[in-house]
């Protein structure tokens, strides 16, 4: 039996569509919301991982990155993901405390304020988040740390009392007492909207790291920034366990590798960007400096308030974190 050549050509065309059909079913596209600008350096670590990701699976793991906000809000990243909307996202570890207050460990403020301590943190409460985050059908692949938290304002701070009453930015609820404790106003504002909070009057003051006020060019509205190096926030990136569970081992493997390497590369460059961050700050005309004796002593002591509030909160599990904490250092 001879084909006619429009037949063969028919023949070939469906089965090449047949080929192309297959390919894209084998394609699996994960859809990552993200907080943070596309410049910042834990969305840049992100794109990174990502494209490790596509590269190792031979593009059969596609995870496409909606930063600052874009797809979802930092606050609803975490529900999204839960819900099925997103497989992949990011999400600070404090932004969580109102589900449970081990999640606002690491914003105590002046328990760990370097890196090296907050690496120690970390590895004494990864395995406790871990466990929660899993009730909720979530996996953890990585966490990065923030540079240390510093304090900006537009007017030049000597004691707490230049604080009351003042206005100050919130993005966790650990954030938020230590502003009451201070005497200001605590404002929830998500880091997408800071300038604009910034640039309206929502917010005349900010507790945040100098990556953040890199990001958004704090200079253009505030004057005054004092490096208290209270804390080093996490962020983590997690994924639903059920679109995790859903690929092929290969691509669990390639997925958990490019995780490790994105955990030690994010570690490293928030540490090698600290200095640079602070020296754009100055570089723009900010007044950078550590915070004044009186300041910082009050400080310390707010430190110590929250400390035993949140040991309180978080009960045996919490002191048994803290416990071998201190053992580490």
């Amino acid at each position: 039996m001879t084909f006619s050549h429009p037949l063969l050509k028919a023949i070939t065309a469906s089965m090449l569509g047949l080929g192309i059909a297959a390919a894209a079913q084998a394609q699996t596209v994960w859809d990552m919301p993200t907080p943070y600008p596309v410049s910042n350096f834990h969305t840049e670590n992100i794109q990174q991982f990502a494209n490790e990701v596509a590269e190792a699976t031979g593009g059969k793991l596609k995870i496409t990155v909606h930063a600052n906000g874009s797809l979802f809000k930092a606050n609803e990243i975490k529900r999204a993901v839960q819900g099925g909307q997103a497989q992949i996202g990011e999400v600070i570890i404090s932004g969580l405390a109102n589900e449970d207050a081990l999640y606002a460990l690491d914003t105590v403020p002046f328990l760990a304020t370097g890196y090296e301590d907050s690496r120690k943190l970390w590895q004494v409460s990864k395995e406790a988040v871990e466990a929660r985050l899993a009730k909720n059908g979530l996996k953890i692949l990585y966490s990065v740390a923030w540079p240390p938290q510093g304090l900006y304002s537009k007017t030049e701070l000597n004691t707490i009392g230049d604080l009351k009453g003042m206005k100050i930015r919130s993005y966790s609820p650990t954030v938020a007492r230590m502003i009451q404790l201070m005497g200001g106003q605590p404002v929830t504002v998500q880091a997408a909207d800071l300038t604009q909070a910034l640039s309206t009057g929502v917010v005349s003051a900010n507790l945040t790291s100098s990556a953040t006020g890199y990001d958004t060019k704090s200079w253009e509205q505030l004057s005054h920034y004092y490096d208290i190096q209270a804390w080093l926030p996490k962020n983590i990136v997690f994924v639903s366990q059920k679109a995790f569970d859903a690929l092929d081992q290969p691509a669990r493997d390639a997925l958990l590798k490019a995780a490790t390497a994105a955990e030690e590369r994010g570690w490293r460059v928030s540490e090698e960007k600290t200095a640079w961050y602070i020296d754009q700050l100055r570089t723009n005309g900010m007044k950078v400096a550590p915070a004044p004796a009186a300041l910082q002593a009050d400080l310390l002591k707010i430190g110590e308030q929250m400390a035993a509030e949140w040991a309180e909160k978080a009960g045996s599990d919490g002191q048994a974190i803290l416990d071998a904490y201190r053992k580490l250092k």
